[in-house]
C-alpha cells in the first residue's frame, strides 16, 4: 500500500517555494486571517476587517487576494498546511500500524486542545458551510477528505501489520474515531467540561481495544491512560 507523504493537493504542493516580491506581504496577511477566522469563523472574514487588523489599505489587502472567496480558500489551505506540519509529518516518522495510528490521534487531541480558545476552521467551516455549495466549500471538503484518507490508510496498514483484526472495517473505525474528536471539542470548547481531553483518550482506546489484535494490545499506549478491557462481540 502506498503511504501518503503529504495531505496536501499536488496542485498546491507544486506552487513555488521561494517568497518572491509581494509574497511576504502575503504571508502577513495571510497568518492575519487566519488568527481572525479562528477566532470568528469564515464568514467572519473580509477585506475590510483584515484591512483594519493589518494596518493595510482594503486596496492593498484586495491586490493580494482579488476577493473575500479567494481570501477565505487561502486561508483553509493556509490551516491545512500548518494542520500537516503539526499533526500529519511527525506522525509519519512513528512506527507503521497501531503506534503511528495512535500518533495521528494523539497530535490530533494535542490541536485541538490549542484551538479551545479559538477554534477548528475544518469543524467551524463546515457548520457555516455544510449546505452552502461553493468553491470554498469544495475546498474545506478537499482538506478534510485528505485528512480522512490519511487516517485510513493509517487503519489499513494496522490491519496488514497485525496490530488490528482483519475483519476491521477502516471506514466504521475512521467514522468512531471521528466522532471522538467532534465530542472533544463539543465538550471541551462549548460545554467547558473539565476532564474532556482524559475522556477523549479513554475512548480512543476503548475504540483501539474492540479492534485490536492480542499482538497490537501487547503494544505500548503513547500516555498513561489505562487500556480498558476489550468490549465483547455480539
Amino acid at each position: 500500500m502506498t503511504e501518503p507523504t503529504s495531505l496536501t493537493p499536488r496542485a498546491s504542493r507544486d506552487a513555488p517555494k521561494t517568497l518572491q516580491k509581494g509574497q511576504q506581504t502575503r504571508a502577513v496577511i495571510l497568518e492575519a486571517a487566519l488568527n481572525l477566522a479562528s477566532h470568528m469563523g469564515l464568514e467572519g472574514l473580509s477585506i475590510g476587517a483584515l484591512a483594519d487588523v493589518t494596518r493595510m489599505s482594503k486596496s492593498g489587502v484586495f491586490a493580494h487576494f482579488g476577493s473575500r472567496e479567494e481570501l477565505q480558500i487561502s486561508v483553509i489551505r493556509e490551516y491545512h498546511v500548518k494542520f500537516e506540519e503539526e499533526v500529519f509529518h511527525p506522525a509519519m516518522r512513528v512506527a507503521r500500524g497501531l503506534p503511528r495510528l495512535r500518533a495521528l490521534f494523539d497530535r490530533w487531541v494535542k490541536r485541538v486542545s490549542v484551538e479551545l480558545d479559538s477554534g477548528c476552521i475544518y469543524i467551524s467551516g463546515a457548520v457555516e458551510f455544510d449546505d452552502r455549495p461553493g468553491p470554498v466549500r469544495d475546498a474545506l471538503v478537499e482538506m478534510v477528505a485528505a485528512w480522512q484518507v490519511a487516517l485510513t490508510k493509517a487503519i489499513a496498514l494496522a490491519v496488514s501489520e497485525g496490530h488490528l483484526r482483519e475483519d476491521t472495517d477502516p471506514q466504521q473505525m475512521l467514522f468512531e474515531v471521528h466522532g471522538l474528536i467532534l465530542a472533544l471539542h463539543h465538550d471541551a470548547r462549548f460545554l467547558r467540561t473539565p476532564g474532556s481531553l482524559e475522556r477523549v483518550r479513554v475512548s480512543f482506546e476503548r475504540v483501539v481495544s474492540y479492534y485490536a489484535t492480542p499482538a497490537g494490545l501487547a503494544l505500548p499506549t503513547t500516555n498513561s491512560s489505562p487500556q480498558p478491557a476489550r468490549p465483547k462481540r455480539g
